[in-house]
């Protein structure tokens, strides 16, 4: 099987897959946002041949040059791995949407970055759900999400999109969607444009669905495994 046969039925698959469930649970499909990091760039043009609007991406290295060598017209690309201040320049000229902003830093560094944008940047206020706050995995506190959106939405070059969290390793995704979802409402209640919740990745992205998951965020169902880092 070529690679665009290949790309074509996972992504029909799992298509289909979302498709029922949305169904079954009676909710409105979400926005797949392919995770395409360490994938070459003709992945992300046969994507955009078969429908793919939105790709994901966690290297500025790596996402940086891949944008400019695409042949695809009108992705939405995001940004979706933990972010480095001193990255923030470099992102906000390629990324439409950064999903990691998790502390107060970053948001006055892409303020700086993002200063000459014509288009306001998409930000997601990431929020470390797991129950030990020492997790890896990168997020604010549930405690600072209010401070940051606040923060956020004072500078006309950010745009608060809503909440992005990634489930615990070794933790239950039920809960963890359950308790970002809870936080998203009360987002949504002071800042009403905050629509997006940016969960679930292929191994657990039934349990997003369930808590009102509007963007999903998978890599290895439709690509394949990733490749080691080089």
């Amino acid at each position: 099987m070529n690679r665009h046969d290949e790309l074509a039925a996972n992504l029909a698959h799992v298509q289909s897959d979302i498709a029922s469930i949305c169904s079954d649970i009676g909710r409105d499909l979400p926005t797949v946002i392919v995770v395409t990091k360490t994938k070459p760039v003709t992945d992300v043009d046969i994507l955009a041949t078969l429908g793919v609007t939105d790709v994901g991406e966690n290297r500025d290295q790596e996402a940086a040059p891949k944008k400019e060598e695409s042949h695809a017209i009108g992705l939405t690309w995001h940004a979706i791995g933990q972010l480095q201040t001193n990255k923030a320049k470099s992102v906000a000229q390629w990324a439409d949407v950064v999903h990691s902003v998790d502390r107060a830093d970053l948001v006055v560094a892409l303020a700086k970055a993002t200063a000459q944008r014509q288009v306001p940047l998409g930000a997601l206020i990431q929020v470390n759900l797991d129950p030990d706050p020492q997790d890896h995995r990168g997020g604010c506190l549930p405690s600072e999400v209010a401070q940051l959106a606040a923060q956020m939405c004072a500078i006309a070059t950010l745009e608060l999109k809503g909440v992005m969290g990634v489930a615990p390793l070794n933790g239950d995704p039920e809960q963890a969607f359950s308790r970002l979802a809870a936080m998203h409402s009360d987002l949504l209640t002071e800042y009403p444009q905050a629509q997006w919740m940016s969960a679930g990745m292929s191994e657990d992205y039934v349990a997003a669905l369930r808590h009102g998951a509007t963007h999903l965020r998978i890599g290895s169902s439709i690509l394949g495994h990733r490749l080691p880092k080089g």
